[in-house]
């Protein structure tokens, strides 16, 4: 087909992307999607990923890196199915991305005829894994569309939007929309009289403890303001930390099903939790007490004792309600109890000191990660024992855009995280934490990484297969199923690919490998054999309950 002369929908996308800061988008090329990638090369940059989910994990890890919008094209059908799961990812996480996938040609949308690359109800499945999801009609409402899916996107709690797009309508000329750029809604203010009542509470609370989920990645000095302002222990869960650094002498962190953190919750008076679900494996299942005086703040009227019970509710925006709240603790003159103050600092070092032992020799990874990278690195991580035992608690955050972890817990997600992160920050390196059997899921990437050369360090933590499942079923009495997996000799596939490798064995070349990674600034594959490197004390095994199994 050939192009017309005007601005193709191509250009449209373009502007469109350009409005909100967007100088990078992620992707699979493709019959239904040509115009659009075309010009997306032409006019910003455009990374061609090897797998559709990809796509949308590198959009993901984009927009969680930066803060704002990430970008994805896929094709249609197939290749939009292929994003699916991804897309449950972004949904599970809140991240502002734009999903756009092709679409047949109008005349044959919806006919049944099996033309080429057409599936039944695409907007359907698009609609159950995304925020939002439309299909564009015509080349005049399509500007429109597009910003109304931008805005879907971006308002909170975000979320993906889905576009699919007919090829025809892509090779079309479309308006323009022209300079202005939306302007994101202030957040929800808190409602006065239930302010009032939480911050009383608070001021008189002699062993306030506050639990920050994902909702604070925003809010992160109004926060630290209150926790400071009260001497509150401060809980996190894997999604709210960084909002407060975790060096802060008041974080003890995501350890509150540590025992640690558990006498912590045990002894406070009131538990301000924000913008937290109260995941089920940070609650173990639910079963983790919490004081009954609790002030429960969320966006989602529905997430309010939901959990557990709120003795005080509010609906409003994290940053919006924490604001108001330091504002009405000074006025009270709230001010720090020392002896908890005292008692908060002692259960953060004590929660880190139990975790260093069960450790072992493991410890060397998180130490090492924090003594090579600067203080603002982003630290991917992908679903493996590595990141469970400790890259999710030990290995300090210090800001929300820095900690990029699969939230709905799918494996296999963390490279193309990394490497949206790396397109989003190039100047700072970013660490990506795998283990051998997620890093298989998506091994095609190594490729992106070889052609794209970001300054990125992929730490692949080798044991031959799915460790963390291995183990549950060795501590189960259990025979081995599908757990045990052929490992690549990475060092061949790097030469193949002429990308960097080194390959750790010993706890004493841990801090000079990844020093020497680091400074390449370039992609590197650090091996990680487990096989001769020490084992932990015991085996990780991950926080599931099993029916019948010893409690």
């Amino acid at each position: 087909m050939a192009t017309p002369t005007g601005h193709t929908g191509g250009d449209l996308l373009v502007e469109v992307l350009r409005r909100h800061g967007v100088d990078t988008v992620f992707g699979i090329v493709s019959v239904h999607n040509l115009p659009l990638v075309e010009a997306v090369d032409r006019e910003l940059r455009f990374v061609p990923v090897r797998h559709e989910a990809t796509a949308v994990n590198a959009a993901d890890g984009y927009a969680r890196a930066r803060g704002g919008l990430g970008c994805a094209l896929t094709s249609t059908g197939t290749g939009a199915g292929n994003a699916a799961g991804s897309l449950v990812e972004s949904l599970s996480a809140g991240t502002s991305v734009l999903h756009v996938t092709g679409q047949v040609d109008t005349p044959y949308l919806g006919s049944g005829r099996g033309f080429i690359h057409e599936t039944k109800d695409q907007l359907g499945m698009l609609t159950a894994v995304s925020r939002h999801a439309v299909t564009l009609t015509d080349p005049e409402s399509a500007g429109a569309l597009l910003e109304e899916a931008v805005a879907r996107a971006l308002a909170a709690p975000g979320g993906p939007s889905s576009v699919e797009w007919p090829i025809d309508l892509q090779y079309a000329t479309h308006p323009l929309l022209g300079p202005a750029g939306s302007t994101p809604a202030p957040g929800a203010p808190p409602e006065p009289n239930a302010l009032a009542a939480a911050a009383g509470l608070l001021a008189a609370a002699e062993r306030p403890v506050v639990w920050a989920g994902g909702g604070v990645a925003d809010a992160g000095p109004a926060l630290r303001a209150v926790v400071e302002l009260l001497g509150a222990g401060l809980l996190t869960s894997n999604s709210g930390r960084g909002a407060v650094p975790e060096d802060h002498p008041l974080c003890v962190g995501n350890y509150a099903t540590s025992p640690g953190g558990r006498a912590l919750l045990a002894e406070a008076d009131v538990l301000l939790s924000i913008g937290t679900h109260f995941r089920s494996n940070e609650t173990a299942d639910y079963t983790l007490a919490v004081p009954a005086a609790h002030i429960q703040v969320d966006l989602d009227p529905a997430a309010v004792g939901r959990v557990y019970p709120a003795t005080h509710g509010l609906v409003a925006d994290a940053d919006a309600f924490l604001t108001a709240l330091a504002a009405e603790l000074a006025a009270l003159g709230a001010a720090p109890r020392a002896p908890w103050t005292t008692r908060v600092r002692a259960a953060r070092e004590a929660v880190r000191e139990q975790q260093r032992a069960a450790l072992g020799d493991h410890t060397a990874f998180p130490d090492a990660l924090r003594k090579v990278l600067p203080r603002r690195a982003v630290i991917a991580r992908d679903v493996t024992i590595a990141s469970s035992s400790w890259g999710n608690r030990l290995l300090e955050i210090h800001d929300p855009r820095d900690n990029l972890f699969p939230r709905g817990g799918g494996i296999g997600q963390g490279l193309g995280m990394a490497i949206g992160a790396a397109a989003a920050r190039p100047e700072e390196p970013t660490v990506c934490i795998a283990g051998d059997g997620g890093l298989a899921v998506h091994f095609g990437e190594l490729m992106t990484l070889a052609q794209e050369a970001p300054w990125l360090v992929l730490l692949v933590f080798d044991d031959g297969g799915y460790g963390v499942l291995r183990n549950m079923q060795d501590g189960l009495g259990r025979a081995r199923s599908g757990v045990d997996l052929t490992s690549p000799d990475y060092a061949a596939v790097c030469r193949a690919l002429g990308l960097a490798h080194t390959r750790i064995t010993d706890p004493t070349s841990v801090t000079s490998a990844l020093d020497d990674a680091v400074g390449l600034r370039r992609p590197v594959v650090v091996e990680v054999d487990l096989a001769a490197y020490p084992p932990m004390p015991a085996p990780f095994t991950p926080p599931v309950h099993v029916p019948g199994a010893p409690s």
